[in-house]
Formats: C-alpha cells, structure tokens, sequence
C-alpha cells in the first residue's frame, strides 16, 4: 500500500476519502451496547438518559456527551456540546447552522419555550441530511431527522442535537423532550 502511495498519491487520497466515507456512517450508527451512566452532566446541568438509549465515549473534545436511539430503521445519535458563555453563536446561528446540513428540507419547525425559566430552542427538520465531519465530505442521507434543543444556560448555551432516520427520531421526540426539560428543574 506504501508503494501505491508513493507511486500515485493521487489514487492513495482517494482511496482514503472513500474508505472515510463508508466507515464514518458505521461508526456513527452503531447500536450502543455500553449502557454507561444513568445520568451525567453539561456544564451546570444533570441530564438523566432514558433506559432505552445507549451511552457512547464522545468521538471528539467538543462532545460533552453522546447517546445512541436504537429504532427499526437505524439508531440515532444525539450529541451534547457546551463551549462557554458565548460560544458557538447565538440561538439564531446555530438554528441556521443545523437547518444548513439539509441537502433538501422537507419539512422544519423552530419553536421556544420555557422550562424551568430557562428558555429552549427546539429545532425540527426532515429531509435529505448531509452526513460527515464538519469539514470533510459529506453524504446525502434521504429520509433522515433531526430534532436539536438549544439551552439558553446561565453559563453558556447546551446544544444538544439528535440526528438518524426520521421514524427513529420522531419516535424518539418525546424522551429527548422529557430529558431536556428535566434537567432544567
């Protein structure tokens, strides 16, 4: 493989975007088989995981946590990041950001509230999501869901964001409201 890639270094970058592109779905769906803690912590808050989801080792600094949603048609990810007061952009930024990852938006709705008087942000969107590293390739995944809370914390925004197949997110919608609201209480 070294011979490969000293004689066309071409080929050999090549060969790694595309083993990055079909391993990277693998390793962000896998059913989570470690049930990790029941509870855990971002920033000043205690979020408790509903039973049915798995716990996942973050797979970079900037997750503070990370859980897997099994369902019939593949798991989802939901993904915690704190950066600090200020971080990240404002409410509108990263509403923006989130509904940007849509190839094609079928369907969104954005929505606040207060719970605990703290006010949340809820993002909904359906549609062909772009799948991948924030600054790498991405792969279109038709039929896919995301539904993100954004926490408007006295220290600095939560953003927590739950991505997969829309039946698995939809079906999922009432445990990640449950989760967000009851660590603002």
């Amino acid at each position: 493989m070294l011979a490969v890639a000293l004689m066309f270094p071409n080929t050999m970058n090549r060969l790694i975007q595309i083993t990055t592109l079909l391993l990277f779905p693998i390793f962000t769906q896998v059913q989570a088989a470690d049930k990790g803690p029941e509870t855990f912590k971002v920033n000043d808050l205690t979020f408790s995981r509903p039973a049915e989801w798995g716990w996942q080792q973050p797979t970079s600094r900037m997750r503070k946590a990370q859980l897997s949603v099994p369902g019939k048609d593949g798991a989802a990810d939901v993904v915690f990041f704190y950066f600090g007061p200020g971080g990240a952009g404002g409410v509108q930024a990263n509403v923006d950001r989130w509904i940007g990852q849509f190839k094609k938006l079928n369907d969104k709705d954005v929505s606040s509230k207060k719970a605990g008087g703290t006010n949340v942000t809820y993002v909904e969107a359906e549609g062909t999501f772009m799948v991948g590293p924030p600054f790498g390739e991405k792969v279109p995944k038709e039929g896919y869901g995301l539904l993100g809370a954004i926490i408007e914390a006295k220290g600095g925004a939560i953003f927590i964001k739950m991505t997969g197949p829309e039946k698995t997110v939809k079906k999922a919608k009432g445990d990640f409201v449950k989760m967000t609201e009851k660590a603002l209480k």
